[in-house]
């Protein structure tokens, strides 16, 4: 994951910093399609799913919360080799040591406000938006279903709707008018920050880098050897805190440890495992596909050619001669019953008189006469 370390320059690039930015929402998309495979089989995993906002948060505060801490980037910066350095950090002491420029606590609590608390309450709104516009949409259709119900409870009951409901629905018609400028303004300032970043015309990949001061850099070698050590030094030292028995103190140990291996191999045991099922479910898809595919037959062969009957009337030699008068085709005309081609004053009056076709004695009626607007 790391294959950035050592590249031209400590600057990201503009494709870097956009596939750091994608990959939760990446990741959640994921998680989300694999869980709902899993819960047709599992039903209680339908109770994530049912609060999907909250379970994607809680995960993306535990993994931001533990690699800010441990290597002072964000869990798709850290994938990409990137690392969080305050703005008066600069390329002349970018040799210095990681703890000499690492993120102050203060900017530690504020990415991951900017990571995971601000993106949930932006998907909550943006939930409740398309909640309150499919019921606009609704009402423009079908009308307001809530006036025939308020009308029906005051005419049977005195009661009034709960004040809950009401400041709920007012909450709602707030959403659902403010969020699109919200919206709109949110992502004209991250695409202005975007196109002055891919212009080299500012350090500050987003608005929220810039409101904490903070760069975003390449991680050296030598910044990952002292990121290692400085894991280790913390872990002993939160080892070293351990208080009471004996047995507690074990018991606390191997918590710590198991918690220690799921943080090192949470990423990317997280990113290999949603790529795992990805690539299974393309490979049971594409079998399933070839199993279910409809055979393809080769077209029947057409039937053979109507035969002449002993009694009808022979067929001239030349093929653009009505076999009826015996003269140059006028209004070509085709009986379907048997394919023959007639004058169609001709065939018309034989139809409507023998009901039956001239050639093959087939039984034929005017409705299965056809005019020919090329003659063969």
């Amino acid at each position: 994951m790391l294959f950035q370390v050592g590249g031209q320059g400590s600057r990201p690039t503009f494709f870097e910093m956009a596939a750091a930015e994608q990959l939760p929402a990446s990741l959640r998309g994921a998680l989300t399609y694999s869980i709902g495979v899993l819960a047709l089989r599992r039903p209680f995993l339908h109770k994530l799913l049912d609060f999907e906002d909250e379970s994607f948060a809680l995960l993306m505060l535990l993994l931001e919360s533990h690699t800010l801490r441990t290597t002072d980037a964000s869990f798709s910066e850290s994938l990409y080799g990137l690392r969080r350095r305050p703005a008066n950090f600069t390329l002349q002491n970018h040799s210095t040591s990681s703890s000499a420029a690492g993120l102050r606590r203060r900017q530690r609590l504020l990415s991951v406000l900017f990571l995971v608390v601000f993106p949930y309450f932006k998907s909550k709104l943006h939930s409740i938006y398309n909640r309150e516009r499919q019921a606009n949409l609704q009402a423009t259709l079908w009308g307001h279903e809530d006036e025939g119900a308020f009308e029906h409870d005051y005419s049977t009951s005195d009661s009034a709707p709960s004040v809950n409901a009401t400041i709920t629905k007012r909450l709602q018609r707030i959403v659902g008018f403010c969020y699109p400028w919200l919206h709109a303004t949110t992502e004209g300032l991250q695409f202005a920050y975007q196109l002055l970043y891919l212009l080299d015309a500012t350090g500050y990949y987003s608005l929220p880098l810039h409101v904490l001061g903070i760069h975003v850099c390449r991680a050296t070698g030598q910044e990952l050897m002292d990121t290692s050590s400085r894991i280790s030094k913390m872990r002993s030292r939160e080892r070293e805190r351990l208080r009471g028995p004996q047995w507690l103190k074990t018991l606390q140990g191997a918590l710590l440890s198991c918690t220690y291996t799921v943080l090192d191999y949470a990423q990317t045991g997280l990113i290999a495992a949603v790529f795992f099922f990805k690539m299974m479910e393309w490979w049971y898809q594409s079998a399933e596909e070839r199993m279910s595919a409809p055979t393809v037959y080769p077209p029947p062969p057409p039937p053979p050619p109507p035969k002449v009957a002993k009694e009808g009337i022979p067929l001239p030699p030349d093929r653009t001669i009505c076999p009826l008068c015996s003269q140059k085709r006028v209004n070509p005309s085709v009986v379907t019953v048997s394919g023959f081609v007639f004058c169609y004053a001709c065939i018309f009056k034989y139809v409507t008189q023998s009901k039956r076709c001239p050639i093959t004695l087939m039984p034929a009626t005017v409705d299965q006469i056809r005019r020919l607007f090329h003659d063969v």
